[in-house]
């Protein structure tokens, strides 16, 4: 087994091949369905809240914040920015009525709802001109390995 000395700790060097490769391709394929569904009325930083809340359920600011790696008085803007836009709605918490939920209104629903769509279709549609039925049958099994990575 040949062994790589690029810091991949020991791994050889298909594994280290393989690592690199991967990590570029999803960091392309990730900004490249950001550019699909970007929005022109919401910051990265909105959008990325917006999917947070949905994901999240009733949340605080606070814990938004956290999850999200920032500053609480930055979580707080672009919540306000949200609330403006009629895609959040804050209400007291029923343990705590010191503290605010953050949820989402129907609007915000549907917005991160297209959003998903929209990369979902365009995602689709980019397998169907671009790849051929055994390469996108590749792709399917590859999933699987990489389904068997992210188990811990």
């Amino acid at each position: 087994m040949d062994q790589d000395t690029d810091g991949s700790g020991g791994a050889s060097d298909s594994a280290a091949r393989a690592a690199r490769d991967l990590r570029v391709a999803f960091s392309r394929l990730r900004r490249r369905i950001r550019e699909v569904s970007e929005a022109t009325d919401l910051t990265p930083s909105q959008v990325s809240a917006l999917t947070l809340v949905s994901k999240s359920g009733a949340a605080t600011a606070s814990a938004l914040a956290a999850a999200e790696g920032v500053r609480p008085q930055s979580m707080a803007a672009t919540l306000a920015a949200l609330d403006e836009q009629g895609f959040v709605q804050r209400n007291p918490d029923p343990g705590d009525g010191r503290r605010q939920l953050v949820t989402l209104t129907d609007a915000g629903r549907e917005r991160v709802e297209g959003t998903r769509q929209a990369r979902s279709e365009w995602l689709a549609q980019a397998f169907e001109d671009r790849c051929t039925e055994a390469e996108r049958q590749t792709v399917i099994e590859a999933m699987a390995v990489l389904e068997r990575l992210t188990r811990p």
